[in-house]
């Protein structure tokens, strides 16, 4: 929901300057000779496998850090095949707007870049899901339109948070009554994971339901409660009849301290693998994702974080902070 490279710069600032404050709370030097992009293909790899090995048509769509899908993290890169082959879709942020301030468009040359990845993405079977935060009409109809030519899907997001459903335009982009069971059959998705807005669960479930999106991607929670599995059924009608795909986002590069795996223990005895809190946002910590401590916590058990995406009936898992490598990279 962010960007870690418009970050990694303060974050190594922030390194130096507290070069005399406690382990804890400052980064250690990179480790070894870690390869941090192999290390999260292999992590979003492996959550696919064992996510398909309970439901073959689990739906795998790591958001950003495209870099990962070339050798040389360029456009005109080799395209890393085994990687591309693991995934269904690709979520991008701030492709035509929004990548460094809202509403507004995204520079040239940061454009070119992510595009050139993203079309590597489709030349493999990948489906490109996009969001864009622009809130002036003429733009989100901009960013539609240019994310189209580009056979992209996309939302055009009025609020940063993802704490609403646009008013405009009044229905989605390619509205349609069709039944969706793949990603390559969506033409719009609605991305609201910040359920804020709404007074209790049933206000935002009805609220949901009452749109044509073709792909839901929301929180596993709200308000700390999690949807059941018969919420999750019902949010996966649209209002026109069709059926829709419902997608649960999942951080994998950051732990949230408002999750349930958060121990309250960890805030003054940090386990080895949890990192310095993000200065962008507060309650959310870098993670040694390579760890196999953390890993246990997102997948491979009963009580997993993924596990219990699966148990309440999503279609599919939409993993943020993947470009968590760039900000190991950089330290």
């Amino acid at each position: 929901m962010y960007f870690i490279k418009l970050t990694v710069s303060i974050c190594v600032v922030a390194f130096l300057i507290c070069g005399g404050c406690s382990g804890s709370d400052v980064e250690g030097p990179p480790e070894g000779n870690i390869n941090y992009r192999q290390e999260m293909r292999d992590f979003v790899t492996d959550i696919g496998n064992y996510a398909r090995g309970v439901n073959g048509s689990f739906i795998i769509v790591p958001q950003n850090g495209q870099e990962l899908v070339t050798d040389t993290g360029e456009g005109d890169g080799t395209p890393v095949s085994a990687y591309l082959n693991s995934i269904d879709a690709t979520g991008r942020e701030g492709l035509f707007y929004g990548y460094g301030d809202d509403d507004q468009p995204t520079p040239a040359e940061d454009l070119q870049h992510m595009l050139d990845l993203c079309l590597v993405c489709e030349q493999y079977g990948v489906e490109v899901l996009t969001t864009d935060y622009c809130f002036t009409h003429s733009k989100m109809d901009d960013s539609y339109s240019q994310n189209q030519q580009n056979e992209f899907i996309s939302f055009a997001a009025d609020h940063r948070d993802l704490d609403n459903i646009p008013d405009y335009p009044a229905q989605p982009h390619n509205a349609n009554s069709d039944d969706i069971s793949d990603i390559s059959q969506a033409k719009n998705f609605l991305y609201l994971i910040n359920g804020e807005n709404y007074g209790t669960k049933q206000e935002f479930i009805d609220a949901v339901s009452a749109t044509n999106y073709d792909v839901i991607i929301m929180d596993l929670c709200f308000n700390e409660v999690m949807f059941t599995e018969a919420e999750v059924q019902q949010l996966k009608a649209k209002q026109n009849g069709g059926s829709r795909l419902v997608i649960c986002y999942m951080s994998i590069g950051e732990a949230e301290d408002y999750r349930f795996y958060w121990q309250s223990s960890w805030n003054s005895n940090k386990p080895e693998w949890l990192g310095a809190e993000n200065p962008e946002w507060a309650g959310n910590y870098k993670v040694r994702y390579w760890y196999p401590e953390w890993q246990a916590i997102i997948f491979g058990s009963s009580d997993s974080y993924l596990d219990r995406i699966l148990n309440a009936g999503f279609d599919g898992v939409y993993l943020d902070i993947i470009d968590a490598f760039d900000y190991y990279e950089n330290l």
